[in-house]
């Protein structure tokens, strides 16, 4: 290694300990949602396949994770697949459901798994995936439910709209049959005919690539969520990127539109 990047590595540590040491001051959210965009344009910066930017990009997700669970945050919320993202090349569809499938099959293995006791569940219309995958979701999912030290939830087929679609019409359907009437709706009942009612409302919303919206993601969720862009592609994401978005969270004082 050279000694420039020796320095700057060295920097970059400890850089990384003041980070920390501020935000061990304060609470940090409790549920993170995290937007992980840039893995394709990643790729095609450094010559690479697409391809290669969405494995970096699940490797750097591994890390988040720890990084997360290193801090306090208990709720984890990863936009895996939107439902837009059924419209790329079928090639790369495929590539990427395989890509998540063998993710899941190495959290089964992954010790940190059973040792931080993390529940994992995927929501969004997990009936359009393939057989082989929804398998595999059932698995992961009926493994790790009764752990409760921290959630990490994976949108897969998801898409907001359709969520809130999907719940007025089961709503509908119960009014209509007579199992509940219009006066008993408010947002607590609302929440429970979501893709997963239990999942709290994000506090903070993360993106990278430098884009600046939430692209359908957590729609109903985000009413009052915080929101952080960072420049950087996903895959090049760095631990102090990462920190400042909570220390910038800190030291916002939420009013809940009050």
């Amino acid at each position: 290694m050279r000694l420039a990047d020796r320095i700057g590595s060295l920097t970059n540590e400890v850089y990384e300990r003041i980070l920390i040491e501020e935000i061990k001051k304060n609470p940090v959210p409790n549920h993170v949602a995290i937007i992980t965009d840039g893995n394709r344009r990643y790729a095609r910066s450094l010559g690479l396949p697409d391809s290669e930017g969405h494995i970096r990009g699940k490797e750097k997700l591994e890390e988040v994770l720890q990084w997360c669970m290193d801090i306090g945050v208990k709720v984890v919320t990863v936009y895996g697949f939107s439902t837009e993202n059924f419209r790329r090349d079928q090639k790369e569809v495929d590539f990427l459901f395989h890509l998540i499938n063998d993710a899941f099959l190495d959290l089964l293995k992954d010790k940190r798994v059973y040792d931080n006791k993390i529940k994992i569940k995927v929501i969004g219309e997990v009936g359009k995936l393939p057989k082989y995958l929804q398998d595999t979701i059932n698995l992961v999912e009926n493994t790790t439910n009764g752990f409760r030290n921290f959630r990490f939830n994976l949108a897969i087929g998801y898409g907001g709209r359709e969520e809130i679609i999907n719940a007025f019409k089961k709503i509908y359907k119960n009014i209509a049959e007579g199992h509940m009437t219009i006066d008993e709706l408010n947002e607590e009942v609302f929440r429970k005919y979501l893709y997963d009612g239990s999942i709290p409302d994000p506090d903070l919303i993360f993106r990278t690539s430098g884009e600046e919206r939430i692209s359908n993601f957590l729609l109903w969720q985000s009413a009052y969520s915080e929101l952080y862009f960072s420049d950087v592609n996903w895959p090049e994401l760095r631990k102090t990127d990462f920190l400042k978005a909570i220390l910038s969270y800190q030291t916002r004082q939420r009013r809940f539109g009050v």
